[in-house]
């Protein structure tokens, strides 16, 4: 006996959801780049469209006042390390030994060190070291943890198991240990050296979770879809897994720049990190420490910036946490 035509419009009511989203992904996978899906209307205006996560996200960061401060405290530190010209006129080498560890004067607020060069100017250009070590060691270390971590998550097998097991090698590796290791043999003048061991200790923290956000991606129901439906790996990923799996990378980055530029300062004030002529604040954590009791000013104005920049990341690590996690609506 044949068995009774259910139209598709009828399926997706009760227990047949799993069909209509197959359907949905076929008709999807046929449909031209851009076309409206069958049946539907006009193109929803801005108040009758829904928001997707990432625009409800950044609705709830613009209210969020913790997200907006430290916004503005990071984009004014990003504008100072690109041109430090705008509000330090003068030149962070300039020595005077006349004014060694002078205090505070017209044309000079934060005093002198013990060369004679004015702690303001150097205090502002340190954040150039700062800002792109921090960056360029987030970007380097999310990218190359999100790849390997993906990668691994999805296909499983040898290279997860390889994977977890190279990360644990580096998991057990100190990090100040590691970098004055490292950085002993690897020396440079620029801030690249000091990126590099960044990078290389950074990107299994960022793997692990990636891995973790791709298994738990992968076995949705529009993935078993869109795989049963003939989609292949590259459109599984870039499409269905990756959008809905990038959030806790983000988030994990965004706190950790925070953390990279407070261990390229502590490793600068160990001698291991960055080397003058470049101007750091944690080389000038180092000069200052030994005369803080006759020059307090040397160490408590390049401190304090440090100080303010991580709270600044941390803080917006935070805030994009919880707008970025619906366990924390």
């Amino acid at each position: 006996m044949p068995e009774p035509y259910v139209p598709k419009e009828a399926i997706g009511h009760g227990d047949g959801g799993s069909a209509a989203l197959a359907i949905g992904e076929a008709e999807s996978l046929e449909r031209r780049p851009g076309a409206a899906p069958p049946g539907a209307g006009p193109p929803a205006g801005p108040r009758g469209k829904p928001r997707s996560l990432w625009s409800d996200a950044w609705h709830d960061l613009c209210r969020n006042p913790v997200f907006v401060l430290s916004a503005l405290v990071i984009v004014f530190l990003v504008v100072i390390a690109i041109w430090p010209q705008l509000i330090a006129t003068g030149n962070p080498y300039r020595a005077d030994l006349a004014k060694a560890q002078q205090g505070s004067q017209p044309g000079h607020p934060f005093g002198f060190d013990t060369q004679g060069r004015d702690v303001y100017t150097r205090v502002v250009y340190g954040a150039r070291a700062s800002i792109t070590v921090g960056v360029c060691a987030t970007a380097g270390a999310a990218l190359l943890g999100s790849l390997l971590g993906g990668l691994a998550g999805f296909f499983g097998s040898w290279s997860d198991t390889l994977l977890s097991r190279l990360a644990d090698i580096f998991f057990g590796i100190p990090v100040l240990l590691g970098g004055l290791v490292f950085l002993s043999v690897v020396t440079g003048t620029t801030v690249w050296p000091v990126v590099g061991f960044i990078v290389l200790l950074g990107w299994p923290q960022i793997s692990r979770i990636a891995r973790g956000s791709v298994v738990t991606a992968k076995q949705n129901d529009y993935v078993q879809a869109a795989r049963a439906l003939g989609a292949g790996n590259g459109r599984m990923l870039l499409r269905h897994i990756a959008p809905n799996a990038v959030a806790p990378v983000i988030v994990v980055a965004t706190i950790a720049l925070g953390t990279y530029i407070a261990l390229e300062a502590t490793l600068s004030y160990l001698g291991a990190g960055l080397k003058p002529p470049t101007v750091s604040w944690g080389i000038d954590i180092s000069t200052a420490s030994t005369y803080i009791r006759s020059a307090p000013h040397m160490l408590l104005w390049p401190a304090g910036a440090l100080s303010i920049t991580v709270l600044a990341f941390i803080m917006l690590g935070d805030a994009v946490r919880d707008a970025l996690d619906p366990k924390l609506r």
